[in-house]
């Protein structure tokens, strides 16, 4: 059973290259999203092999009707299409300039040139289907798909039955708490107490499976490995240390090459063995894994402390928020790992960005690549991706409680067919809010209470089922989603 799954994701790989050609970060999400749902199917005990197998030939023969033969799914006609970045300016924007009703940046980027036979290639061949219709999904046409969900709002698909779990294990606040990729049980969290914790929250009795102890000083923020089997954290006592979460134990040691506090880190998306850590002198520093040393030009400054940091899915883009109240946006190259600094968006100056998360499309209400910002100003931001080099527009802001505290917030995980998209930020004010980001009024479709100190942080599983959150005196909280307790 297990092959047949593995030979139907080889099949869409095999045509995902013709499946939305200007958009190659909606091919990398989709991609993901069916290995999980067919990893899931595999499970299930109701599916028999040789539907399976029927369904592979059927699903075969309906791609090559709808897009050709996948013959050409290496050809270089396909990646003629990219963008050149060459040389840019460097732009900077301020909060005065991001009203959602101006106009997107109007510089001109030249293509790369393509032969005359390869655009004849193009647009006659099997990629002329795309063209005629390039914006397949998401549309916000879907009759068919919010059956499927099952008819329910926002606010009620996102109403929780209670607290499954508290951990207390962590005796000074909890900063980062995080759910392992694709997974449902595995929680792991940091603390200023200069430790991790790793813990199981289904099937029940929760239980922490380890703590992992070697750094000097409080653990700023960490990240999981895309396979999910290491962990990368950073610290204030100028570390970054890499953790075998299996074996519970430190596979290496880092120091800062500037001796400075190490504030952020993060995996890049598509080469875990390539990672980027934020420090207290205003320089991001692009790491490799193998070697723990630094790439040539790797480097880059911005104005403040580096406290939060994000890709876009590609990898191509870096954010850096530092505690100056700007964004910086960088162009990263991917083999050599060099840094080419490209924009900087002033979100207030003086008040500290805390937290930076992207995503390509959340809904089919919601259809723009988007990035989430947590601003020292009582205020969660959503902004609009409006240009290759990652030019950010402000959509919209959602009031929250945040002056003092590195709040976080997130994308909910799963891309939802209901109407309406909904995001989760903590809150100084000891409480968790959902945000329905297509709501012009009355956005806030819940709010969570049980913290009895400032919310730090706060993450989904893969399946929504359970939602983690974590606060400055250490406790972590694991709710449970109401009408999913079977799963649990």
């Amino acid at each position: 059973m297990a092959s047949v799954w593995q030979q139907v994701l080889a099949l869409d790989a095999k045509y995902n290259a013709y499946r939305t050609p200007n958009n190659p970060q909606f091919r990398t999400l989709y991609i993901r999203r069916r290995s999980q749902l067919l990893r899931e199917k595999a499970k299930s005990a109701e599916y028999d092999p040789a539907v399976r197998k029927d369904y592979l030939h059927l699903r075969a023969k309906i791609l090559a009707d709808r897009y050709g033969s996948p013959a050409f799914s290496d050809q270089g006609s396909i990646k003629s299409r990219s963008y050149s970045f060459g040389t840019r300016s460097i732009g900077k924007t301020n909060m005065d300039s991001l009203d959602p009703r101006s106009a997107v940046d109007g510089r001109k980027y030249h293509r790369r040139q393509a032969s005359i036979g390869s655009l004849k290639h193009i647009i006659e061949g099997p990629m002329k289907r795309i063209y005629d219709s390039i914006e397949v999904v998401p549309t916000k046409e879907a009759e068919a798909s919010r059956a499927m969900a099952g008819g329910k709002s926002i606010s009620e698909n996102y109403a929780f039955a209670g607290m499954h779990h508290i951990f207390d294990q962590h005796t000074a606040a909890v900063t980062s708490v995080k759910f392992a990729n694709d997974d449902k049980s595995r929680v792991a969290c940091s603390s200023m107490d200069g430790t991790l914790s790793i813990c199981q929250v289904i099937p029940p009795p929760a239980t922490v499976i380890c703590m992992l102890k070697g750094h000097k000083a409080g653990v700023a923020d960490f990240v999981w490995s895309l396979s999910s089997d290491l962990i990368l954290s950073v610290s204030y006592d100028g570390t970054a240390r890499l953790w075998n979460v299996a074996a519970g134990s430190c596979m290496r040691v880092l120091e800062d090459d500037m001796g400075g506090e190490l504030l952020s880190c993060l995996f890049h998306p598509l080469n875990n063995n390539m990672f980027v850590t934020g420090n207290n002198k205003a320089t991001v520093h692009v790491m490799n894994m193998s070697t723990g040393k630094g790439y040539k030009g790797g480097s880059g400054k911005v104005l403040g402390q580096v406290l939060s940091l994000a890709f876009d899915p590609t990898g191509r883009i870096l954010w850096a928020g530092d505690d100056k109240g700007s964004i910086h946006s960088f162009n990263v190259d991917v083999t050599t790992g060099r840094l080419v600094k490209t924009r900087r968006t002033t979100i207030c100056e003086g008040h500290p960005v805390t937290c930076i998360s992207s995503r390509i499309w959340i809904s089919r209400e919601a259809r723009d690549p988007s990035v989430l910002v947590n601003c020292s100003i009582n205020s969660l931001c959503l902004f609009r991706i409006c240009t290759e080099d990652g030019g950010l527009q402000l959509k919209r802001t959602f009031h929250i409680k945040q002056k003092s505290y590195n709040i976080k917030s997130a994308f909910c995980p799963l891309m939802s067919f209901r109407q309406g998209a909904c995001v989760i930020s903590g809150s100084e004010d000891m409480c968790v809010y959902f945000f329905d980001i297509t709501k012009e009024k009355k956005a806030c479709v819940n709010k969570l209470l049980g913290h009895s100190a400032p919310v730090l942080d706060v993450s989904f599983n893969c399946d929504e089922s359970l939602l983690a959150s974590c606060d400055a005196q250490g406790m972590v909280i694991i709710w449970k989603r109401e009408g999913k307790q079977g799963v649990l």
